[in-house]
């Protein structure tokens, strides 16, 4: 990723729903709990899916117009 187009998407706020936002519009929240880090054993594909998985359900439901 490019620093400046990165820096742009954060100061842009694009990686933040502000929560006036959420209320004002009486949207539902879409969220999903990551627990910390807890890996017990040795790196596998399994942990790179799971969040795979998890980034893709939130930007979907973002992309649905969801407070995600």
């Amino acid at each position: 990723m490019e620093p400046a187009q990165y820096q742009r998407w954060q100061e842009g706020g694009h990686f933040h729903v502000p929560a006036e936002y959420v209320l004002k519009k009486g949207l539902s929240p879409y969220v999903i709990v990551i627990p910390p880090p807890n890996v017990t054993a040795a790196l596998h594909m399994g942990h790179g899916l799971n969040s795979t998985i998890q980034d893709v359900l939130i930007r979907w439901r973002r992309m649905q117009g969801r407070a995600s």
